[in-house]
């Protein structure tokens, strides 16, 4: 019988601790890929409060669809909140789901690299939205997105400051298959940290 996720890094020194903490955190796809992309494009380089008023506005404001985003004026979008470099990035988003017929089907099976390269391919998708789409849209189980910088507080507080990216990256090596796991966890490391992991996930 193969062990879970959780099983697995009970027996970690540095995750376990906080799998006892926090209980057995798991990964609940969403349903909606392209409204849970369009949240993420609403989160880029804001704060938590903000990308939550611009998303309910939004939301409220126009069908949160490739189809309703696309027959919806700029102005609109621009009204929820939207700057006008991402009122540009869920457009392209949106024509690039209209193209391609982009789906969570369509990235079933798939690998997490494919998906990365498909989804920066579009215009305003950079590594960490994609990698966002992965743990949230996708629910994938072994992803360590080490340009977020709640991972990054997190990996301080449990491992120890001083890594670099790559190392932080190498050192994470040692929680596959169940990066994404970790991930949670490090995000519950500190308070603050929880508290912008429950807003990405209850979107």
């Amino acid at each position: 019988m193969t062990d879970s996720p959780h099983d697995t890094l009970r027996e970690d020194p540095d995750i376990g601790p906080l799998v006892s903490a926090h209980g057995e955190l798991t990964l609940d796809p969403a349903d909606d890929l392209f409204a849970r992309l369009v949240v993420s494009i609403c989160r880029q380089q804001v704060s938590m409060a903000s990308a939550a008023a611009t998303r309910d506005r939004l939301f409220e404001a126009v069908d949160v669809t490739p189809a309703g985003v696309l027959a919806a004026d700029d102005s609109v979008l621009r009204d929820a909140g939207l700057s006008r470099q991402k009122t540009r990035y869920v457009n392209e988003v949106a024509d690039a789901f209209e193209t391609h017929s982009y789906s969570i089907e369509y990235f079933d099976g798939m690998a997490d690299d494919a998906v990365r390269a498909e989804l920066t391919a579009i215009t305003g998708v950079g590594t960490w939205t994609a990698n966002m789409q992965l743990l949230f849209s996708l629910g994938r189980e072994d992803v360590f997105p080490v340009g977020d910088l709640g991972v990054r507080k997190g990996f301080a507080n449990v491992v120890g400051e001083g890594y670099d990216r790559p190392e932080m990256a190498a050192y994470a090596e040692g929680w596959a298959p169940y990066r994404s796991y970790a991930t949670l966890y490090l995000w519950r490391a500190e308070e603050d940290i929880a508290e912008s992991v429950a807003e990405v996930r209850n979107d």
